[in-house]
């Protein structure tokens, strides 16, 4: 059994954002930390009892109408109440598909996780404008500074 569990929540409603997530997951998986769990859930498909189960969690999220998507908001919604006592420091990160430039998803995503008492480990990565292959690459490098991350005790 895994020491930590990073679990990645990801909204990835095109191939584009299914390549950030699949990014997620190599750069933890090239971390190459074998006492690492890592669980890969949709919005829709992750519980409070993931989140309780967890270590660190990635966020991920298209920029929808100036605010996070309506599946993470779901989630969120899901979640706090169940999570709000027991996740206190949580350390998290996320990363925004930005059509516009990330302010509104990122002041919500700020103000729910700050409620819940969640810690983030950087700003959140936000991937603004035209698809650029190298969004692939800082995804993967942001998988892999969580593994690293949490396997080593930083966060």
């Amino acid at each position: 059994m895994a020491s930590k569990t990073l679990l990645v929540v990801a909204h990835s409603p095109s191939p584009n954002t299914e390549r950030l997530r699949a990014a997620i997951v190599a750069g933890v998986n090239t971390a190459d930390l074998c006492d690492l769990g890592l669980v890969v859930k949709t919005p829709f498909e992750a519980q409070a009892s993931d989140v309780l189960s967890s270590d660190a969690v990635v966020l991920g999220t298209t920029e929808n109408l100036g605010y996070m998507s309506g599946a993470l908001k779901d989630f969120f919604d899901r979640v706090y109440n169940p999570c709000l006592e027991q996740t206190r420091a949580m350390p998290y990160a996320a990363y925004i598909r930005a059509g516009l430039d990330g302010t509104g998803t990122t002041r919500a995503i700020t103000s729910i996780t700050s409620g819940l008492g969640w810690r983030a480990v950087q700003p959140p990565l936000i991937l603004k404008g035209d698809w650029q292959d190298q969004f692939v690459d800082q995804c993967t490098e942001l998988g892999a500074a969580m593994a690293i991350g949490l396997d080593s005790g930083i966060f």
